[in-house]
């Protein structure tokens, strides 16, 4: 790859893509759901060059840039730490960013179906899930506990916000998802995709995890609430079964990115 351009001045509209990442994450007047994917550090990074999402650039400090196996199509920049912080509005401990074009998201019977509509399948439904730090910490729990996608309705984060993305440290890009316009209504298609919908909940009337048989259940979507309120009555009642993860008494629950991933494993 050609060597990096130098940017010494921080307004350089060269570097757009990145300036002012701490108001809101994404450049002020980006719509909610818009805006490039930003990805930091070099792990991330290379997992983003390795993703569908086309790479639209790259920033960072001298040698951290150089040093990736850039495609010649990509925009790669380098800064001094102090040039790079006044940019993007914080200090960068990672060393490199990147940002890439959005995907929209999948289409719902595709998602559902998977490669093979016989093999089977896990999926993540996220409901009012707000906290983008959670949703990251979910998505790279759900890559490695074998979830194939995540649903997601109508009042969840920015999948791709700047920090789900950092926590998610990239899996995030690996993980096709879709949205569910018409919630919890729209838990009618996955249950006609052969899926069994597990509503995770504390409450002491619900089954316990560990009854679910993964062999019996080939197809499950594991569904999650946000931190505190958890699942709404409504997306409950729609579901196939409500089960709760055993724990101690005087313990209510657990924080939601842990039991995704309790139940991610249990389920698998």
């Amino acid at each position: 790859m050609p060597s990096p351009v130098v940017i010494t001045d921080p307004q350089d509209p060269r570097v757009a893509d990145f300036r002012d990442l701490k108001a809101g994450d994404r450049p002020e007047g980006t719509p909610r759901w818009g805006g490039p994917v930003i990805v930091e550090g070099v792990s991330a990074v290379e997992r983003l060059l390795d993703s569908p999402y086309r790479v639209r650039a790259v920033f960072g400090v001298p040698g951290r840039v150089a040093a990736l196996d850039l495609p010649d199509d990509v925009a790669a920049y380098e800064a001094d730490k102090w040039v790079l912080s006044e940019v993007i509005g914080f200090r960068l401990t990672r060393g490199v960013i990147a940002s890439a074009d959005r995907m929209p998201p999948a289409d719902l019977g595709e998602l559902l179906a998977g490669p093979d509509p016989a093999a089977p399948r896990r999926l993540a439904v996220l409901e009012g899930l707000n906290d983008a730090e959670n949703l990251g910490s979910i998505a790279r729990s759900a890559l490695a506990l074998g979830i194939d996608g995540l649903l997601l309705d109508p009042r969840c984060a920015d999948p791709f916000y700047r920090r789900s993305v950092r926590v998610s440290m990239g899996h995030i890009l690996a993980l096709p998802f879709a949205v569910l316009p018409d919630w919890p209504a729209d838990l009618g298609q996955v249950h006609d995709a052969g899926y069994t919908t597990v509503a995770l909940t504390p409450a002491p009337d619900a089954v316990d995890l560990r009854d679910l048989d993964p062999v019996a259940h080939p197809r499950t979507a594991v569904l999650l609430g946000a931190e505190g309120p958890g699942l709404t009555p409504e997306a409950q009642q729609a579901a196939t079964v409500r089960a709760r993860i055993p724990m101690r008494p005087g313990v209510d629950s657990l924080g939601v990115a842990a039991a995704a991933a309790i139940a991610f494993a249990t389920l698998r």
